[in-house]
C-alpha cells in the first residue's frame, strides 16, 4: 500500500445491463477471493439482498484487490513501478440513471474508468452520461467491448461483420470522449492497436486485448510485437496462400482483415468445435495454444466445456488488468492535473502542493465521498480517499462540512478516528494506517459528516475544503412519507436523517404543513429508498407514503409591463424594480457551476457579454444569485447615483433568497429570473432603514416584479431513450402520445434488428410509465429515462380555469396554503 505508483484507483462504469458487476467478478475470481468457476454468477459486489433480487447494482461498492505480476508481463511498461507486487482498488458502480449519484461518488475518489459497453447493443444515453461525468473529473477512460459470447452464439456473425460492429461502437465512444476532453489529460481516445480497447465476455469470464494475440504470433512468425499490434486492427488484409500483408482487399478468397483472420476466427472455431462437443478435434488445437486441461475438466460438455476451455486460454483478468496497469495513471499521476479540479483553495499553498506530489509525509487530505450503513443498525462507515498524509487508527481531525467556510466555526468539528478499515466486497479488514492514495473506510464519525466532507489534521487551521461534487441529475420526484402508528413518529424522524446520510442524492424536508418530504432522482431510486427507511433505519415499522409529487419551477415570460414600487412598513423607503427572464442558456451555464457567485468578476464579465451580449459594466453589477446563493436566478443593480444603497444591500439579497426560494405562485423555487434595481428611495436616518423594514420590502417588491412579468411554470422533462424491435414501435408510441411526450430521434442499429428511440417525457407523466410500455408492447421495449431539461408549461397560471391555474391550486392545497394566490395589490403600494 505503500508504493504510491503501483495503486490503481478505478471505477466500472457503464450503461444498465452492460455487464458492469460481472466483469468485476473475474477480476475479483483472479485475486483469489472466489472461485473460477463460479466467477459471473456470484457477482460479488452486489452486497445488497435487494441487488442480488432485482439482478441490478444499486449502491456503488469497493473492492481492493492484490496482484503479482510476472516481469515479462511488465517488461514493456514504461512507468515508474516498485517492484511487481499491484493493488487495484476497484469501484463497481450502478448503471441505472436513477443512481447516477452514486456514480459522481465513485469517480471522485478514483483516477481511472474502465467502460464497459456491450458490443450489440453499442454506446447507450447512460454511457454517455458517466463518460462526461468521468472526463468532468478528469478521469482516464479504458474501453472494453463486453458480451463478445452473444456474436458468437446468439448472432453467429462472420468475422467481418463483427469487426464493423466493434468498430462502430469504439468510433462512437471516441466521439463523445473527443467532445469532452480536457487539455491537461491530453489525448483521451481508445485504439484497440494501443492496447486501450479490450473485448470482453464477462459472464464466461474470458476476455482479450490485441496483445495477448501480438505475443502469440510475433513468436511464431518472428515479428515485432509493436508491429503484429498495429495488423491486427484497421485496413490490414492477409492472404495466407501468398502469405503477404496488404493494406487492401486482394478480392482472392482466402484474403482476410487481420483481426478476423487471427483474432476473431480461432476464437470462433474453438467456440464451435466446443458446443458441437467435437472432443477429438478440440484436444490439438488447444495443445498447439498451449492450454492444459485437468483431466475432470475434459469431462465436461457443450456450454460448461467451453466456458472451461475459454476461461483456461484467455483469462478475463490478465487482459484487463494489463490494461489497468499499462493505461491507468497511478495516484502520484493522476493527482499532479487533478489537484485544480479538487482543491478549493490557492493552488501554491502547502495543502495543494502536497496533494500534487502525493506526499504521504504531508498534511492529511482526505475527501469522503458517501456514507455506508453498517452491520449493525444505525452507524456508518465513511468511506473516502486520502489525497495526501495518511489517515490511523485513534488520529484527531478536523471536519470541514459542505458549507464551512476558511476561517468560521460553521460546519467545523474535531474528532478522532476510531478504525481504519480496507473495504473487501462483503467484509471489511482493518488495518493501522493508510497512507495516500488509496481508498479508506473509518469508523465513528458518522455523527458529524452528513454526505461528505473533507478531513485533514487536527493542527491545520488554514487548510481549504476539496470541492464539492456536482451531480448530474437533480431530484426532482417527492413523496410525503407518515407513519402507520402515530407513536413511531420519533422512529421516522431518526430513519430519515440516517437516510439523507446513506445516499448523496435524497433531500429529506420538513414542509409547513408538517409533512415529511423525501426527494429522490425518480421512480426506481425513491422505492428503494423507502424501503430502506422502513427496513433498515426504522427497525420495519410501517409507514404510509402519498403518491410521488413533483417539483416545479417558477420563471416569466418577458419583461415586466412596468416598474412596481414597493414602501417599506414606516412608509419612509422605496424599492422600485422589474423582473425579465434570462438569456437562453444562461440558467443552464449558471447550474453547470460555469457563472457563479465564486467567479473573478472580470472572468465572469467577459463571459457574460461575450456568450449573452452582456453590458460590461452591467455584468460586474450582479448582486448576488439565488435561491442558495447558487441558483440560477439574480439580482442586478441598475440604479444611478443613489445614497446609502450599499447599506441596504444585505436586507435585499436576504430578502431576495427568501422569495427565490419560495415564488409567488406556489412557493416553489424561481429559476431563471433577473430582477433588476430600478431605483431605490431611502431615509436618510440610519436607524428607518434597518433590515426589520428592508427585507420585507424587498421580498414584496420582487414578487410584485414576478406577477407583473407574465408569470409562468417551468416544469421538469426527462429523455427518455427506448429499445425495442420494429414490431414494437406503434406500442412506444401511442403510449408516448398519451403522456404527452414527443419523439424527436428514431434510429436503427445498424447490424441489428433493434430501433432506438429517444424521445422527451414530462416526469409528472413518467409515473408508471416503464409498467404502461411493457405492457403496450409486451415486454419488448425498455425504457431508461434520465432528467434532461426544464419546460416552460404555455399556458397562464393567473387565468382562471387553465391547465396551470389548476396545478398551482393542487400544489397550494398540499402544502396547506390558502387556495387562491395573493393577488398583485396586496405586493404592490401606489405612489
Amino acid at each position: 500500500m505503500d508504493h504510491k505508483h503501483n495503486i490503481r484507483n478505478m471505477s466500472v462504469i457503464a450503461h444498465v445491463d452492460h455487464g458492469k458487476s460481472t466483469l468485476t467478478d473475474s477480476l475479483v475470481a483472479a485475486a483469489g477471493i472466489i472461485a473460477q468457476e463460479v466467477a459471473g454468477d456470484v457477482r460479488m459486489t452486489d452486497t445488497r439482498a435487494d441487488e442480488a433480487e432485482r439482478g441490478i447494482t444499486i449502491k456503488s461498492t469497493g473492492i481492493s484487490l492484490y496482484y503479482e505480476m510476472t516481469d515479462e508481463a511488465l517488461k514493456n511498461y514504461k512507468g515508474e513501478r516498485n517492484g511487481n507486487e499491484y493493488l487495484i482498488n476497484l469501484i463497481d458502480s450502478p448503471g441505472h440513471v436513477d443512481f447516477s449519484s452514486e456514480v459522481t461518488a465513485a469517480l471522485r475518489i478514483t483516477d481511472g474508468a474502465l467502460v464497459v459497453v456491450d458490443c450489440v447493443e453499442g454506446v447507450c444515453v447512460q454511457t454517455e452520461t458517466v463518460l462526461r461525468q468521468a472526463l468532468g473529473e478528469r478521469i482516464r477512460p479504458v474501453l472494453t467491448v463486453n458480451k463478445m459470447d452473444r456474436c458468437f452464439l446468439e448472432l453467429q456473425v462472420d468475422g467481418e461483420e463483427a469487426y464493423q460492429t466493434f468498430q462502430r461502437v469504439i468510433e462512437n465512444a471516441n466521439v463523445i470522449m473527443a467532445t469532452y476532453e480536457d487539455p491537461l489529460l491530453g489525448d483521451v481516445q481508445v485504439y484497440p492497436e494501443k492496447g486501450t480497447v479490450a473485448f470482453s465476455a464477462g459472464l464466461h469470464g474470458w476476455a482479450f486485448t490485441l496483445t495477448n494475440f501480438a505475443k502469440m504470433y510475433a513468436s511464431k512468425f518472428g515479428v515485432d510485437e509493436g508491429k503484429m499490434m498495429d495488423r491486427l486492427w484497421g485496413e490490414n488484409f492477409f492472404d495466407p496462400a501468398t502469405k503477404k500483408w496488404t493494406s487492401k482487399n486482394t478480392g482472392s478468397a482466402t484474403c482476410k482483415r487481420g483481426f478476423v483472420q487471427f483474432c476473431y476466427e480461432p476464437i470462433k472455431q474453438i467456440i464451435n468445435t466446443c458446443m458441437n462437443d467435437q472432443k477429438d478435434k478440440l484436444w490439438p488445437m488447444l495443445q498447439k495454444l498451449g492450454v492444459n486441461m485437468k483431466s475432470d475438466e475434459k469431462e465436461l460438455m457443450g456450454k460448461a466445456l467451453m466456458k472451461r476451455v475459454m476461461q483456461t486460454w484467455l483469462p478475463a483478468s490478465s487482459a484487463l488488468l494489463e490494461m489497468m496497469i499499462f493505461h491507468l495513471p497511478s495516484p502520484s499521476t493522476a493527482q499532479k492535473y487533478r489537484v485544480e479540479n479538487l482543491y478549493e483553495g490557492p493552488l501554491d499553498d502547502q495543502y495543494a502542493a502536497a496533494i500534487r506530489n502525493c506526499d504521504p509525509e504531508g498534511p492529511l487530505m482526505l475527501y469522503v465521498s458517501k456514507m455506508i450503513p453498517a452491520s449493525d443498525k444505525g452507524r456508518f462507515f465513511a468511506f473516502g480517499r486520502v489525497f495526501s498524509g495518511r489517515v490511523s487508527t485513534g488520529l484527531k481531525v478536523r471536519i470541514m462540512g459542505p458549507n464551512y467556510v476558511p476561517g468560521e466555526k460553521k460546519d467545523l468539528y474535531v474528532k478522532s478516528v476510531q478504525r481504519t478499515v480496507i473495504w473487501m466486497g462483503k467484509r471489511q479488514e482493518t488495518v493501522e494506517d493508510v497512507p495516500c492514495g488509496n481508498t479508506v473506510a473509518m469508523v465513528g464519525l458518522d455523527q458529524f459528516i452528513t454526505k461528505n466532507a473533507t478531513l485533514t489534521n487536527e493542527k491545520e487551521v488554514d487548510a481549504h475544503p476539496i470541492r464539492a461534487m456536482k451531480f448530474s441529475v437533480s431530484p426532482v420526484v417527492r413523496v410525503a412519507v407518515q407513519c402507520k402508528v402515530a407513536s413511531d413518529l420519533p422512529k421516522l424522524v431518526e430513519g430519515l436523517k440516517r437516510l439523507a446520510k446513506s445516499d448523496p442524492m435524497v433531500v429529506c424536508t420538513i414542509e409547513e404543513s408538517g409533512e415529511h418530504i423525501v426527494a429522490g432522482a425518480g421512480e426506481l431510486h425513491l422505492e428503494i429508498c423507502l424501503k430502506d427507511l422502513q427496513e433498515d433505519f426504522m427497525g420495519g415499522a410501517e409507514i404510509i407514503k402519498s403518491d410521488p409529487v413533483v417539483s416545479f419551477r417558477e420563471t416569466v415570460l418577458e419583461r415586466s409591463c412596468r416598474t412596481v414600487m414597493s414602501k417599506s412598513p414606516n412608509k419612509h423607503n422605496r424599492l422600485y424594480m422589474e423582473a425579465r427572464p434570462l438569456e437562453e442558456g444562461l440558467a443552464e451555464a449558471i447550474d453547470d457551476g460555469k457563472i457563479g457567485p465564486r467567479d473573478d468578476p472580470k472572468v465572469r464579465s467577459k463571459i457574460l457579454s461575450e456568450e449573452f451580449g452582456w453590458d460590461k459594466d452591467l455584468a460586474k453589477k450582479i448582486w448576488c444569485f439565488g435561491p442558495e446563493t447558487l441558483g440560477p436566478n439574480m439580482v442586478v443593480d441598475m440604479c444611478k447615483g443613489v445614497q446609502y444603497l450599499n447599506e441596504i444591500k444585505d436586507s435585499v439579497v436576504a430578502g431576495f433568497q427568501w422569495a427565490s426560494k419560495e415564488g409567488a405562485l406556489a412557493e416553489e423555487n424561481m429559476r431563471a429570473i433577473c430582477f433588476e434595481v430600478c431605483d431605490v428611495v431611502l431615509h436618510a436616518d440610519a436607524i428607518h432603514r434597518g433590515g426589520g423594514q428592508i427585507i420585507p420590502t424587498a421580498r414584496r417588491v420582487f414578487y410584485a416584479s414576478q406577477l407583473t412579468a407574465k408569470p409562468r411554470l417551468l416544469e421538469p422533462v426527462y429523455l427518455v431513450e427506448i429499445q425495442a424491435p420494429e414490431q414494437a414501435l406503434g406500442g412506444i408510441y401511442s403510449v408516448l402520445n398519451q403522456k404527452r411526450g414527443h419523439v424527436f430521434e428514431e434510429m436503427q442499429r445498424p447490424g441489428t434488428p433493434l430501433y432506438n428511440i429517444k424521445a422527451y417525457l414530462p416526469v409528472i407523466e413518467s409515473f408508471g410509465f416503464s409498467s404502461t410500455l411493457r405492457a403496450a408492447t409486451s415486454g419488448q421495449a425498455f425504457p431508461q429515462c434520465v432528467f434532461d431539461h426544464w419546460d416552460m408549461m404555455s399556458s397562464d397560471p393567473l387565468e382562471a380555469g387553465s391547465q396551470a391555474a389548476q396545478l398551482v391550486t393542487d400544489i397550494r392545497k398540499r402544502k396547506g396554503l390558502k387556495e387562491q394566490m395573493t393577488p398583485l395589490s396586496e405586493f404592490e403600494d401606489k405612489l
